[in-house]
Parts: structure tokens; C-alpha cells; sequence
């Protein structure tokens, strides 16, 4: 039996998976297959249980019922009161979420899920309001019907005649904590429905016309059980892999046709059901062509309202650029390892003639291991378009022109030919020719059509005998003229064909290159603010708008930074309200989109998209966006890679930011450590030196003579200035370490910084020869004076520690342009360069063969360091000549006031 444990980070992401859910609402949903079998009764007898219990119950919206002993169960409980919405001229109650998410109980009730909205509440769908309350830790009951499923709308529609309008997405139905099915025998239901406790006289016998008839409630049963069944099965697999966090997947995968066919919906909802059928992954696929966005408001409205179902249901969606369909979906099925493709019926013009392999027959040919499914819908066969739709023309005057022109170019070129008795055939090119410049320059085929046909009237007519007439009496020139029409129709449709490829090949390498380039840039950011930046070009050039950038800073969702496309026509300020960035606040908490073109706010007027990371969201992007221009499919494809890359980008910026504070922390660890360690054997010898001596006089002091005495005081004493400098540097270290090196600056004379310094300088100073050389005795400085007056001490101090006795120590002061430069030089044996390269650096000592080695705690030198760098100055070190060591360091100069 095999022993497969988790790794600690499987661990890890179950406990954080677990806090979460803790954190989350539980959703209970009572399930039934039709009005009427007691949802609501049930739902309220269960929380009146849960009130007995010590919950927190609180009603949030109960539907109006014709049923008393439902309504009389409804009482006992503190009722949320409605929020009243002016809808069409009339004002309707809808649930208040602002008022249940302000009141907080500990378990909700909101009836009928699959609710629709009235326009000016916050969510669109019901259920969306319910999941703010489950994110917000509210605990919900709710009440929903089979066939308002998204999944199932189509086989009830079948089974109805009916369809269902107001539909949930089966994520929402799956992701419920508990769903209690409330049944019924279909006979009982009936009865009641006779009895009219569900509906008024009127309203029942129309039910039982219609809807609740025998058969059809009995269908819906079953198919309420079966999606009970298949929702326990599902979780018994999640609990199955839910500790290696691997979805369980057959290796099938299931890719579904995205159209602006109306039928295309019930396309989308067979694929979903076959991919939790197969517990396959799910795709969904969209080709967009140059026509895409010849379609109108209607078809494109379809296109959106597929897509959006197609991403409820599970699907991830994928698009394509090309004008050969079939072509892009089977190699993109080939790429992606899918192993069924379902589509619709094609509506395709019959042939009699040389018939043309429609869509499903070109599909299959191009990937013929693969399993394509197609599902019958309710479009009428093909039926020839009337002339009106089939010859509508897009005219306009400029390309009328050009083809006016052109065909009148090609008709002066063809006399002068004819004049010049050249052949018939070159005319024949010449007009052939035309029609290609026509075609090429004109923006739609119905000229190049045009040309074809006028070229041939136009030929017979100057130069055809009898010329200047239509008329043509040759038994060869109806073929020519055939031919002639035929090469140039077939010129015509393939240089529109090539000049469609071109353009869909620049826009998809346009789009392509700024990805690209998007992805090069944000690769290159080294600051917050430029990944700020470079992301909102981009995003500008891709969907040539403006945008708004709402940064995370500690937490908070900050105002947005507005990059304009055109700096001369900046976003109104309605853009940057407090309304609008109300809605960005709310998509920061939620991690969902929303403003227009959504579900949530959708009277916003901009779109909002979370930049998500792992764990949180860090920013929100803002695209304003008009009414009917909505962003394409192949558009919201393009941005939502872009955001990905924006996320990876601040993702990495965020970590390297962690990474840096690490590292300084161990630093600033290691630097405690090396401090401690050095503390501890420097501290050693000159304490036990103080007590050894301390001791020797305390003991034996009587017997010891005078001069001995006082030479075991001095010892003393110079250990315990030794001590107190060493305690100073300490101090100024620790403050440095912990960024507190703050400095108070006055102005000073440097005179009088030297001559305070040489106060506190080592004893044995008087056993050498220093010497102080000033250019100007009223040079002033711009200093902290203690600090300056430390690190000349130290730096002295180090002449006298490394010298030997009798040695010359000079301090210079003079001016250099705007700078003071302080140099301290000793005629010793030097420093050697490699030590020159780490003398500034803590803890460093170089070799002494003259002073005392004790003193090599390594923090002079370094604290002199940054005290320089602390006033903006420089510190360095060179050799002396003939030989010895200069240290010098350079301050800014504060020029004297003579006239005071």
C-alpha cells in the first residue's frame, strides 16, 4: 500500500485554503423542481431552527406569497426592511445588501437566487449580491429551481416549450456548502395547484395548461435528482484530491464554436454538460475575421452574451485571428491537445454544381482524429438572401472616383494601343489591370465586382466592330468577352482576398508586438511608478483609450493615475470622481470586474478590472468605455493577457522588494552577531587588565612603589578611555544600524572643530609631533559639530594607534570650489593598497606590528565613513610622500558673512 504524504507546501496551501473557507459565508440552497413544492416553508422552518439554536437570523427577502402557512412562518424573525427602486414608471422592492452587509448577522435569508435586479441596484443578478454576503462571512439561505440552471435551460426549454429568462450559473449551484432537495410526489403538487394554494384560479388552470402538466413536472424531477446526484458526486472527488490540489481530469479535453448565432448558447450549454460529463477541461474558442467587426449591434450583442456564458459555465476562453476559420480552429484543437469539438449546425448554401465541402466537412478533413459533435438547433435551411440584402452597397464618393478613373485611364491607354494597331489581347491586360488597381485601392468588393463587368462593356464598345455600339458580330468575341469577364472576377476576388489577409496580418502583428513589447518593458522596470507607467501606455496603445491606474499602497486603494491618449483632450472629471473610484474600491475588496459591460455597477462609466496576484489584489486598472463600444472578444482576450503580465510584473517588484528587506535584515543580523563577538574579545583584555590591576593595588598596595603605583594607574586609566571611545563608536554604530543617524547641523569654524578635537585625542599623542596647517582661519562649515569632532578623533587617533613614537601627524584644511577638504597625514610605513580597497569597512583592522593588537574592533573608520556620507560628503585614503598615509574628507563650505 503506497504512502503518499503531502509536501509542506501542499500543507501550507490546504491550512490557507481551510482559513479561507472559514472566513467565507456558508450558502445553503433548497432545491425543488418547480413552484410550489415548498422551498420557501422549508427554508424557513430550518432557520427558525437555527434561531432556537442561538443564530442570528435576520430576514433579508422574503418573495410575497399567496400561501398564509408560509407567510405566517415568516414571522419571529427582525426583518431587513426593502429597498424601493422607480422601475418603467412604477416603484418595486428589491433585497437592500448595503443594509444587510451594515447589519451583519450571523445567517440571512434571501429568497428566489435567480432573481433579476430593477436597474440601479449594485448587481445585476441576485446571486451576485448573495456572493458579496458569503465574502463578507454572512452565512445565506436561499431558495432556487431546476430549471433556472444555466446548464439545463436548454433540455428544460424541450421539455417545457418554456425559456427560462432568468438563469444562475452552475458554479454558483456547485460551490454551495449544502443544497437540500425539497420533493414532492408530482400528483401532490398538482393537487395543491387545483386547490389553489400556489397560484389564483386564473393562474392555475393556465399552469396546468402549460407548465404543470403530469409529464413535464415528472421530467423535471428527474432531472433535479439527477443534478443532486451529480453535485455529491463531484464533491466526493474534490475531497478525493483535495490534499495534492490536482483537478481531476480524464485527459479529455472539450472545446466549444463561440458565434453570434442566437443557437449558439445551447451549443455552449451541451459542450458544458459534456465536460463535466467526462470531467474534461473546458475551452472555448472564438475565430475573429475582419468581418468580426463589420457586425451589427444585434449579432455582436450575441457574441458578448455567448461569451459571458461560456466563461459562467467554466470555460476558458481562447481566440484566434483569421479569415480561414475551420483552418484556425483545427490547428488550434491540434496545439492544445483537444480531443472533442462541439459545434453547431452549419447553415450552409446548397450546390448544384461543383459543391463546395461545407464548414463540418473542411473541419474534419483537417483534423480527422479528432471527434466532432454536432448539435441540431432551430435554424431554418440555407434560403437565398433577397437582392436588396445580397447587393447592398457600402458606396462612397471617393472610391467611386477611383474607379471611375481608373476604368477611364485604362480606356485612354486602350485608343492609344488601338491606334498604334497593337493587339487585342494587350487592351484586353490593360483592362484587367484596372480591375486589380481597383480592387486594391477601394474598400469594398463590390467595385472591383463592378469593374469587371463595365470593363467588359466598355471593350466592346470602343473597340470592338462595329465600335461605339454594344453589339458584336464576331462568333469568337462572346467568348473573349467570357473570358474576359472571368479573369476579371477572379483577379478582383483574389486581390481582395490578399489585401484582407494583409490587413488581418498587420493588425494581428500590431497587437502581437505590443504584447511583446509590453512584456520587454515590464521586464525592465526597476520602480513601482515606471511599471505604473509603461503598463498604462500600453494598455492606451492596445485599446486606444485612456486610462486610470488605481495603486495599492498598505493596503489601501489609492486615487488613480490618469494616462491620457491625447494630452490636449484630457478624461473629464467625472472620470475621477468619488463614484468612480467607489466602484474601483469595490472591485479591490471583491477581486471582480465591474462598472460597465458587467454585471455589478453597470451604470459606471468605466470598466474596471482587478490586477490580481496570488493571495490579493494589487491594482485596479479603470478603461473608460461608451454605450455599444464595447471591447471585442479578441480585444478582452489581448487585455486580460496584458493585465497577467502587469500582475507577474508587480508581483516580482513586490518580491524583490521582500528579497532586499531579507537581506538587509540578515545583514543587519550578521552585523549584531559580529558586534557581540567582537564586543565580547576586545571588551576581555582591558577589563581584566582594569581588574588585574585594580586588584594588584588593592592587595599589595602598601608594599608597591610610588612610581609603580602610578604606572598601574595610568594603565588603568588609559583602559578606560580605550572603554569609553570604544562605547562611543558602539553607540554611533547601533545608531546607524538602526537608520537613526539623523544629523543637526549649524554652522561651524573648522578651526574650532580641530582644536576640540585634539582635546580628546590618545595620550600618547604627546609622543608624536602633530601639527595642524589651516589655509584660512575662517573656513565654515555646515556641520554636525559632535559628529565631525568624532570622526576627527578617530582618525587621529588611528595615526597615533598605527605610527610609531615621534612620528609627524599634519591636519590641512583649504578650500576647493564649493568644498572644505580636511586631510589628516602621518609619515609611517603606510597602508598597503589591498588594505586601502577594505579600510572603511566594519570590523576591518589592518596589520599592526606597532600598536597595541587588542584594540581591533574594526568601527572608526567605518563610523567616519558614514558620518561623511551622512553630510554629502567624501572620504578617502592615500599614500603619503615619501611615505605614510593621508585620510581625508571633504565638507560642503558655508561661506562667512563679512558684513555681520
Amino acid at each position: 500500500m503506497s504512502d503518499i504524504r503531502p509536501t509542506p507546501e501542499e500543507l501550507l496551501k490546504i491550512i490557507n485554503n481551510q482559513e479561507s473557507k472559514a472566513k467565507r459565508g456558508k450558502l445553503k440552497i433548497f432545491f425543488g423542481y418547480a413552484a410550489g413544492v415548498g422551498k420557501t416553508y422549508a427554508m424557513l422552518d430550518a432557520a427558525h431552527s437555527e434561531q432556537k439554536a442561538g443564530a442570528d437570523v435576520v430576514l433579508g427577502y422574503i418573495e410575497p406569497h399567496s400561501r398564509p402557512d408560509t407567510m405566517a412562518l415568516a414571522q419571529g424573525f427582525e426583518d431587513i426592511p426593502v429597498k424601493k427602486v422607480a422601475y418603467r414608471g412604477i416603484v418595486v422592492n428589491e433585497f437592500d445588501l448595503d443594509t444587510a452587509l451594515k447589519r451583519r448577522p450571523e445567517l440571512i435569508l434571501v429568497d428566489e437566487l435567480a432573481h433579476t435586479n430593477a436597474a440601479g441596484c449594485r448587481h445585476v443578478k441576485r446571486y451576485d449580491d448573495i456572493e458579496e454576503l458569503l465574502n463578507a462571512g454572512i452565512n445565506v439561505f436561499t431558495t432556487l429551481n431546476v430549471q433556472h440552471l444555466e446548464s439545463l435551460n436548454d433540455i428544460v426549454a424541450s421539455i417545457t416549450h418554456i425559456t427560462v429568462k432568468e438563469r444562475v450559473p452552475d458554479s454558483v449551484f456547485d460551490k454551495a456548502t449544502q443544497v437540500e432537495l425539497v420533493d414532492i410526489e408530482p400528483d401532490v403538487l398538482i393537487e395543491r395547484l387545483n386547490a389553489k394554494k400556489i397560484y389564483k384560479e386564473k393562474q392555475a388552470k393556465r399552469a396546468l395548461d402549460h407548465f404543470f402538466t403530469r409529464d413535464n413536472l415528472v421530467a423535471l424531477r428527474e432531472i433535479a435528482l439527477r443534478r443532486i446526484a451529480d453535485k455529491v458526486n463531484k464533491e466526493v472527488e474534490s475531497s478525493r484530491t483535495e490534499v495534492h490540489d490536482v483537478p481531476y481530469y480524464t485527459g479529455e479535453h472539450i472545446l466549444v464554436c463561440l458565434s453570434s448565432s442566437p443557437s449558439n448558447a445551447k451549443v455552449i450549454r451541451t459542450a458544458a454538460r459534456f465536460a463535466s460529463a467526462f470531467h474534461a477541461s473546458f475551452t472555448a474558442l472564438f475565430v475573429e475575421t475582419l468581418h468580426t467587426r463589420e457586425l451589427n449591434g444585434k449579432n455582436r450583442a450575441h457574441l458578448r452574451e455567448n461569451l459571458k456564458l461560456a466563461q459562467q459555465l467554466g470555460a476558458k476562453i481562447a481566440t484566434v485571428y483569421g479569415d480561414d476559420v475551420p483552418y484556425q480552429i483545427s490547428q488550434y484543437a491540434k496545439v492544445s491537445g483537444v480531443s472533442k469539438i462541439v459545434m453547431g449546425r452549419s447553415n450552409n448554401k446548397p450546390r448544384l454544381f461543383l459543391p463546395k465541402p461545407n464548414f463540418v466537412e473542411r473541419l474534419t478533413a483537417l483534423a480527422p482524429n479528432m471527434d466532432v459533435y454536432i448539435i441540431p438547433d432551430i435554424l431554418p435551411s440555407y434560403h437565398t438572401p433577397s437582392l436588396k440584402k445580397r447587393f447592398q452597397l457600402n458606396l462612397n464618393l471617393p472610391d467611386l472616383l477611383k474607379t471611375i478613373g481608373i476604368l477611364a485611364l485604362c480606356t485612354l491607354i486602350g485608343i492609344m494601343f488601338y491606334t498604334l494597331h497593337f493587339v487585342q489581347i494587350n487592351i484586353i491586360t490593360i483592362y484587367i489591370l484596372g480591375v486589380l488597381i481597383i480592387s486594391n485601392q477601394t474598400s469594398d468588393r463590390i467595385y472591383g465586382l463592378t469593374s469587371s463587368v463595365l470593363s467588359v462593356i466598355v471593350y466592346n464598345f470602343f473597340f470592338i466592330e462595329p465600335r461605339f455600339t454594344l453589339s458584336a458580330y464576331g462568333p469568337d468575341y462572346p467568348v473573349t468577352f467570357l473570358i474576359m469577364l472571368i479573369a476579371s472576377l477572379i483577379t478582383s476576388s483574389l486581390t481582395m482576398r490578399v489585401k484582407y489577409q494583409a490587413k488581418a496580418a498587420a493588425v494581428n502583428a500590431h497587437r502581437t508586438g505590443i504584447l511583446l513589447e509590453t512584456s520587454r518593458k515590464l521586464q525592465r522596470a526597476n520602480e513601482f511608478d515606471e511599471i505604473v507607467e509603461k503598463s498604462s501606455q500600453q494598455l492606451s496603445r492596445l485599446l486606444n483609450q485612456s486610462v486610470l491606474f488605481f495603486r495599492v499602497v498598505g493596503g489601501e486603494l489609492q486615487k488613480p493615475n490618469i494616462y491620457n491618449t491625447d494630452p490636449a483632450n484630457p478624461l473629464p472629471a467625472e472620470y475621477s470622481s468619488e463614484e468612480e473610484y467607489a466602484v474601483a474600491v469595490w472591485v479591490y475588496r471583491n477581486r471582480k470586474p465591474a462598472g460597465i459591460s458587467t454585471d455589478t455597477l453597470p451604470g459606471a462609466k468605466a470598466l474596471y478590472l482587478p490586477v490580481k496576484g496570488r493571495d490579493t489584489v494589487l491594482a485596479v486598472i479603470g478603461i473608460p468605455i461608451q454605450h455599444g463600444n464595447e471591447l471585442e472578444v479578441f480585444e478582452r482576450s489581448l487585455l486580460d493577457g496584458m493585465i497577467y503580465e502587469i500582475a507577474f510584473s508587480i508581483e516580482k517588484y513586490n518580491l524583490n522588494e521582500k528579497q532586499n528587506q531579507a537581506m538587509m535584515n540578515a545583514a543587519k543580523e550578521r552585523l549584531r552577531a559580529n558586534l557581540l563577538r567582537a564586543i565580547s574579545h576586545d571588551l576581555r583584555t582591558p577589563l581584566t587588565s582594569i581588574s588585574g590591576n585594580a586588584s594588584i593595588l588593592l592587595s599589595d598596595g602598601t608594599d608597591i612603589d610610588e612610581i609603580e603605583t602610578h604606572k598601574l594607574l595610568e594603565n588603568i586609566y588609559e583602559d578606560s578611555l580605550w572603554l569609553i571611545n570604544l562605547v562611543e563608536n558602539i553607540l554611533a554604530v547601533t545608531r546607524i544600524d538602526d537608520g537613526r543617524l539623523g544629523i543637526q547641523t549649524q554652522p561651524e569654524l573648522v578651526q574650532d572643530l580641530i582644536s576640540e578635537a585634539l582635546l580628546h585625542i590618545d595620550r600618547h599623542s604627546s609622543e608624536h609631533q602633530i601639527n595642524t596647517v589651516l589655509e584660512n582661519d575662517l573656513l565654515m562649515v555646515q556641520v554636525d559639530g559632535h559628529l565631525i569632532v568624532q570622526l576627527i578623533i578617530n582618525i587621529v587617533n588611528n595615526a597615533i594607534v598605527y605610527t610609531p613614537v615621534g612620528s609627524q601627524i599634519i591636519i590641512r584644511a583649504f578650500r576647493q570650489n564649493q568644498w572644505v577638504i580636511v586631510e589628516i597625514a602621518d609619515n609611517g610605513k603606510g597602508i598597503s593598497d589591498k588594505d586601502k580597497q577594505q579600510i572603511f569597512d566594519m570590523f576591518y583592522t589592518a596589520n599592526n606590528e606597532i600598536g597595541d593588537s587588542r584594540r581591533g574592533l574594526g568601527l572608526g573608520l567605518s563610523l567616519c565613513k558614514s558620518i561623511i556620507n551622512a553630510h554629502g560628503g567624501e572620504i578617502y585614503v592615500k599614500d603619503n610622500q615619501p611615505h605614510g598615509t593621508v585620510f581625508g574628507f571633504t565638507l560642503r563650505l558655508e561661506e562667512v558673512n563679512h558684513a555681520g
